[in-house]
């Protein structure tokens, strides 16, 4: 169940105000059709946390339990570290052709590879004996952050102190990673 929350709540944290949530806008404002936009939100999600729980549960029994917690502390550093800057507007993909859905699941599958919340949940799956688990955590995260900014257009980001919730967030990551590779390295 901790891979489950933590999953979710950091992959929360970790798109409020992130590029994939204006990416969801910018789309959703182009084409004006919030069912595909959604349906499209969702199938990106669910596809970056299975492919990043997919290669926990193959990375896990590979490493020993410090090394697990090193790689978790990694994963929370990475995406505190990215909580800190400040989100760019993505390419709003006005050349793709493909419609709504396929335009919204393709442009968010990319935007998410490498990005920090699949890396979190690829540190939990690693981590944790609950990939499937860290993977349902990670995609709820994401969802719950774009949804809202599809039905709310930008008065969601309007009305949120978005700047503020990067860095309150940034810094518990960056806390509670430290804290967790000075433990996995012995040093705590």
């Amino acid at each position: 169940m901790d891979a489950l929350l933590i999953a979710l709540l950091g992959c929360l944290i970790g798109e409020v105000g992130d590029k994939s949530q204006l990416l969801a806008l910018a789309l959703a404002t182009r084409f004006n059709r919030d069912g595909a936009v959604i349906a499209g939100i969702v199938v990106a999600a669910c596809a970056n946390a299975a492919i990043s729980a997919a290669a926990g549960a193959y990375i896990g029994p590979m490493l020993g339990s410090d090394a697990r917690l090193l790689f978790l502390s990694l994963s929370l550093l990475f995406l505190g570290f990215g909580l800190l800057w400040r989100a760019k507007a993505p390419d709003p993909l006005d050349g793709w052709k493909i419609g709504a859905f396929l335009t919204t699941a393709l442009g968010l599958f990319i935007l998410g590879l490498g990005d920090g919340p699949q890396f979190l949940i690829l540190g939990l799956a690693t981590r944790t004996a609950d990939p499937a688990l860290a993977a349902i955590g990670g995609a709820i995260g994401i969802i719950a952050a774009s949804v809202p900014v599809v039905l709310l257009r930008g008065r969601l980001l309007a009305a949120l102190p978005v700047r503020a919730i990067r860095l309150c967030g940034g810094g518990v990551l960056l806390l509670a990673g430290a804290i967790m590779a000075l433990s996995a390295l012995a040093l705590l």
